[in-house]
């Protein structure tokens, strides 16, 4: 198992890339089925330092990608599932806490629509850190519970219970 700090270098690294992938995918099939008008891979500048939008996601699900990845040899679950609760977590916090203090309504005024959306686009993303961190740790490290069938051949030499 990797170190500490690898593991939580592997979840930003995970966390990032989730967005480019997953967060941003799910976002242009909604788009494209009309259901929003934010277009993926935005550039918009975001205040305070006018980094476009899509860094300045990929900055910021990085830390919880971080502390997801810190955090993973204590999870029970499967990575996948985990990371999806992180992902509600995620847009539950930008919901409750960082919306109102960057001037925005407390859980999007309530609207069923917006709040949904955000669960959505944000819990793909944290399906996808539970799928791609598993992909950059170290091969050793991976745990992998893969069934095997049974041989012809141990069945033939008895080995097998009937």
């Amino acid at each position: 198992m990797p170190d500490a700090r690898m593991r939580a270098f592997l979840g930003f690294i995970a966390a990032a890339i989730s967005v480019l992938t997953f967060h941003q995918g799910t976002l242009a099939l909604l788009h494209g089925l009309g259901f929003t008008p934010f277009v993926p891979y935005r550039s918009t500048p975001v205040p305070p330092l006018a980094i476009p939008y899509i860094a300045d996601v990929c900055f910021w699900t990085g830390l919880y990608g971080a502390v997801f990845g810190f955090l993973s040899p204590r999870f029970t679950l499967p990575l996948w599932a985990c990371g999806l609760v992180l992902g509600f977590i995620a847009a539950l916090i930008a919901m409750f806490a960082v919306a109102p203090i960057k001037g925005y309504p407390f859980a999007f005024g309530w609207q069923p629509w917006p709040m949904a959306r955000s669960l959505l686009i944000n819990g793909a993303w944290g399906f996808g850190v539970g799928v791609i961190l598993p992909m950059l740790m170290p091969r050793d490290d991976r745990a992998v519970n893969v069934p095997t069938a049974p041989s012809a051949q141990a069945d033939a030499r008895g080995l097998l219970p009937h």
